[in-house]
């Protein structure tokens, strides 16, 4: 069973994070003509504004790293409104992608939204595949924004229970509004070997 849990950003994590988001676009660069150097900068320059945004647009939001057994496997972003709670960005590794993880993280924000009578939003790109993961959880199209779709999930729209992994002892650092997740977060670190991305952090590269 995957050790899954939440914390904070903090500055150390940049370089960990501009990898997630070169890799989120990843198969949109490759049918790009342009050379390695010229796609790095863009990658760069665009990761900095979308940072900059994400920080001016929800300042009080919960900025998050995810952790499979005590390493970095994605980013987990959560603005939490007085009404409503807005996924701003969900993003995995690869290698992290398709085994559940996207799904237990997004089933303990929604019986946080049930628990707490909010509605819970999000944008998705129409030909984004995790679209389907979000109408199998109750999401339903909000409005039709071009590029994106916004979608809401609303308790009353959804028939059955949401259930979850129970979760286990609170990692220390594990961040405020995680009491949906299973935070069985271990010490160890990401040596060579323990980590499924440690080659792909070696050779420079959603």
């Amino acid at each position: 069973m995957l050790g899954l849990a939440l914390r904070l950003e903090e500055a150390e994590d940049g370089p960990f994070l501009r990898e997630l988001y070169a890799l989120t676009r990843a198969e949109e660069m490759a049918a790009l003509p342009w050379d390695r150097a010229h796609k790095d900068a863009f990658l760069r320059m665009q990761f900095e504004a979308q940072t900059l945004h994400y920080h001016r647009a929800y300042p009080e939001a919960a900025f998050q790293i995810v952790l499979v057994n005590g390493c970095p496997a994605g980013r987990l972003y959560v603005h939490r409104g007085d009404d409503e709670i807005g996924l701003i960005d969900i993003s995995l590794l690869p290698e992290y992608r398709r085994r559940g993880i996207g799904s237990e993280l997004l089933r303990a924000l929604l019986t946080e939204a049930r628990r707490l009578g909010r509605r819970m939003t999000l944008h998705v790109e129409r030909r984004n595949p995790a679209l389907r993961l979000y109408e199998r959880l109750g999401f339903r199209q909000l409005a039709d924004e071009g590029l994106y779709l916004l979608m809401e999930w609303r308790a009353d729209d959804v028939s059955g229970k949401l259930t979850i992994p129970t979760a286990g002892a609170r990692s220390r650092r594990e961040a405020p509004g995680n009491s949906g997740v299973a935070a069985v977060a271990s010490r160890m670190l990401c040596s060579v070997g323990s980590s499924p991305n440690e080659t792909r952090r070696k050779e420079g590269q959603a």
